[in-house]
């Protein structure tokens, strides 16, 4: 093999090419600001871990706008020797730690961090051996944040296929979602990253490539492969993307699945005593009873430690303007189990089975300090609103699937509900 297509020289050229980039893969400041907002309320100075994180745009920022206490890792070390000048610039020393670390190994303490964060470097050990690896390194009600290469079509063009299939075989978001699930974590968020992200990434590359010094050994290969990606993407950009995702561990204590027909009598019993009336008992009968209401796989209980129902979420349809919806209700806890976890562990599950099953848009007529946390917001703020009177904080929404238009008009809810 001669020097100039040796492993060294091309992993030499590689890094060459990429040194001094702004970042090392696609993304922005907009889509780090919307994650870290879909991660929710964070303690007073979160502990995070920014894995692979390059020359550290997303480490500044988080230091910068959240008061964050920043551990940066990576493996290239000038990429380090960036953040650290880019950091002492900010004025950012004591609050950003460049360490030189394998993403695949991370040599922390297991509950170290309440945000784990990595845009755009998961695909360096793969998102399911990530979920595995990385949970461990996050504290109580920590956050696992990061971003993946994602089909956007069911049908993408041989090219792209042929590409992707030899270099990091994709999945869909959907997909990503189901294997986070799966894998025992809730999905706070996720979105289709814009395509103004791959500028971000590809503009400065693709300028670095034509300045490149292709004599150097190994520079010519790693030229080619920047090129031959950045024409990829212009000739099949619609075919994939990237995502970000939020994701949290579920809680142990409250292990969650779908109703059975077994559950139904303490599905009822439970939801009379949380309400101390049999009216929303008898709402969940006569909704379960509506095949036009009734949405299989989205009526969740969470077991008690003893096996029994201790907590109930329904989602059922609903409309807006006639577009398809689903809603939230009731919720329900066993008096025994209130204020344990058993709620928040219930809702989660339900809102993560609506976006498992095609989902787009969740609304909850409810309690304003409470809802809030699993990511609703007014529903009004979408045009969104009931056939009756209730005050504007008390009707919210959730986009669960931001892909397309949120339907705006008045909520037609099933006859069960009397409205």
């Amino acid at each position: 093999m001669s020097d100039l297509s040796s492993p060294s020289a091309l992993h030499d050229a590689f890094f060459a090419l990429h040194h001094g980039l702004p970042r090392q893969g696609p993304g922005s400041d907009a889509t780090t600001r919307r994650l870290l907002a879909l991660a929710g309320p964070l303690p007073a100075r979160p502990r995070v871990l920014d894995l692979g994180c390059g020359p550290g745009r997303s480490a500044l920022l988080l230091a910068a706008e959240a008061g964050a206490e920043v551990t940066a890792a990576d493996t290239h070390e000038p990429f380090l020797d960036e953040l650290r000048a880019a950091a002492a610039a900010r004025g950012l020393t004591g609050s950003v730690h460049p360490v030189r670390a394998d993403m695949t190994a991370p040599p922390f303490p297991d509950g170290s961090f309440d945000l784990v964060w990595a845009e755009s470097s998961v695909f360096v050990l793969g998102f399911d051996r990530a979920l595995a690896a990385w949970r461990r390194l996050l504290a109580p009600g920590g956050t696992l944040v990061l971003t993946e290469c994602v089909w956007t079509t069911g049908d993408p063009a041989p090219e792209a296929r042929a590409f992707w299939d030899a270099h990091y075989p994709l999945r869909t978001a959907a997909e990503l979602s189901a294997a986070a699930v799966g894998a025992g974590y809730h999905v706070l968020g996720s979105f289709t990253q814009p395509d103004g992200d791959w500028d971000e990434y590809y503009l400065p590359l693709a300028a670095h490539a034509d300045a490149a010094d292709t004599s150097v050994p190994g520079m010519a290969e790693a030229v080619a492969g920047a090129r031959a990606e950045i024409a990829l993407r212009r000739a099949h950009g619609g075919d994939y993307g990237y995502a970000g995702l939020v994701l949290r561990p579920a809680d142990p204590r409250w292990p969650t699945r779908a109703e059975r027909p077994a559950d139904h009598a303490a599905v009822r019993e439970l939801t009379a005593a949380a309400f101390g009336s049999p009216a929303e008992a008898e709402l969940v009968d006569a909704l379960r009873a509506d095949p036009d209401a009734w949405l299989p796989g989205l009526s969740v209980v969470a077991e008690a430690p003893d096996g029994s129902v201790a907590a109930h979420a329904l989602i059922t349809r609903c409309r807006v303007d006639g577009a398809p919806a689903a809603a939230l209700a009731p919720v329900s806890v066993a008096p025994a189990h209130q204020r344990s976890g058993a709620g928040t562990a219930v809702v989660r599950a339900a809102l993560d089975a609506a976006r498992l099953a095609g989902e787009r848009l969740v609304l909850v007529l409810g309690h304003p300090e409470y809802y809030p946390r699993f990511g609703f917001v007014r529903a009004s703020a979408y045009g969104i609103r009931p056939g009756f009177e209730v005050p504007d904080e008390a009707m919210m929404a959730l986009v669960l699937d931001g892909s397309g238009p949120v339907p705006a008009g008045r909520i037609a809810y099933p006859g069960a509900f009397g409205v």
